[in-house]
Formats: structure tokens, C-alpha cells, sequence
């Protein structure tokens, strides 16, 4: 899968996990950088995604869309698409230019606003990427789960770096009877949970 990246795609990423160590230098504050996850977190999202059962994909956090190009990578194999989530005006507009750049226009909807409120009228999830503000993880759990198919995935980053302000979802997640759940010690740590 990961030899089908198409040139457009591959710049994109390399121009993002530029700027994205830039941000991290230089002292851009923290709501303006990108805070995008790592490649070998992209990698395993792809792999993950391109196993997961039939249904609907979605991103709860969009930034500039570098996740969201890992996760069209998988999506593009599979013949689905994937619609992805951002609240700041200045991400969506970056986002919709590493669209288009990219050359996943087709693969990717891009939705602006609180998907906490978006995401109610969709059913039938079978994977979802969540890496957002942290005080939105525990609603959009709640929202998320009883939406997943069987063997649905949900997945949500920063489960070790910030495992004190996640704690109650963390918790949650791991007694939850519904799902199958697991913290990952890859990249600041990856919350993994399957619909029994």
C-alpha cells in the first residue's frame, strides 16, 4: 500500500513534516501549529484503516491534513472515502489546499465545525481517527462507539503524552464491555479499541 503513495500525495506529506518541525523550534504557538502525528503513526493508521470492516470512515481533528493523507492512502486501495473534521478556520484552509495539492479531492470531504455536533446523523462507522482538544475526547467516545460496526475501530492519539487529561476516557475505554481496548506504546501513545 505504501508503494502507491502518488507523487503529488508524497510532497505534500514531506512539505508538512517540515513545517510540522518548524512549529516545534520555533516557538509558534500552540492553536497555530500543526501538531500533526508522526509518519510511523500515519503508517500504522493506514494499515489499520485498510483492515477494517466495511463502512464509514471519519477524522475527528483534520489540521492540515497530514493524517488525513495517510488515511485517503488506505481508503484510496479499499475503493471507500473519508470524512474528516476541523473547528479552526486557518486549518480548514490549509487543509483544503493540502487537498487539492495532493490530489485526494475525490477520497476527501472535508467538513468544518464541531463534529461533536456533525457526526450525529452518521451511522455505521467502521473507523475512526481521533486526535483533537482533549476535553472533546470523552463526548466524542460517547458518540463514536455505539456508531461503530463489528470489529469498528477507533482509534485516538496522545493516550501516553497526555494520559492525565485523557484518564477518564482512557479508563473508560479499557472497562468498556462493547470494545476490545489497548494503549499502544507507538508515537505519544495510541488508544485502540474494537467493537465486539
Amino acid at each position: 500500500m505504501f508503494h502507491s503513495i502518488h507523487k503529488p500525495m508524497l510532497e505534500r506529506m514531506q512539505y508538512l513534516e517540515k513545517i510540522d518541525q518548524q512549529d516545534r523550534q520555533d516557538g509558534t504557538p500552540r492553536l497555530e501549529r500543526l501538531r500533526q502525528i508522526p509518519p510511523e503513526i500515519g503508517r500504522f493508521l493506514a494499515l489499520m484503516l485498510a483492515g477494517a470492516p466495511t463502512g464509514n470512515v471519519i477524522e475527528i481533528g483534520t489540521s492540515a491534513g497530514y493524517s488525513t493523507l495517510w488515511l485517503a492512502l488506505a481508503c484510496e486501495t479499499s475503493h471507500r472515502t473519508i470524512m474528516t473534521f476541523e473547528v479552526l478556520p486557518d486549518k480548514v484552509s490549509l487543509a483544503k489546499e493540502t487537498f487539492c495539492i495532493a490530489e485526494v479531492e475525490n477520497t476527501v470531504t472535508l467538513v468544518q465545525g464541531d463534529a461533536r455536533q456533525l457526526i450525529k446523523g452518521i451511522n455505521q462507522i467502521a473507523f475512526c481517527f481521533l486526535d483533537a482538544e482533549k476535553e472533546v475526547y470523552a463526548d466524542c467516545y460517547d458518540l463514536v462507539v455505539p456508531k461503530l460496526v463489528k470489529n469498528g475501530l477507533l482509534i485516538a492519539d496522545n493516550a501516553i503524552n497526555h494520559q492525565a487529561a485523557l484518564r477518564p476516557v482512557l479508563e473508560r475505554a479499557l472497562s468498556d464491555e462493547r470494545v476490545d481496548a489497548m494503549i499502544l506504546p507507538i508515537g505519544k501513545g495510541e488508544l485502540v479499541c474494537r467493537k465486539i
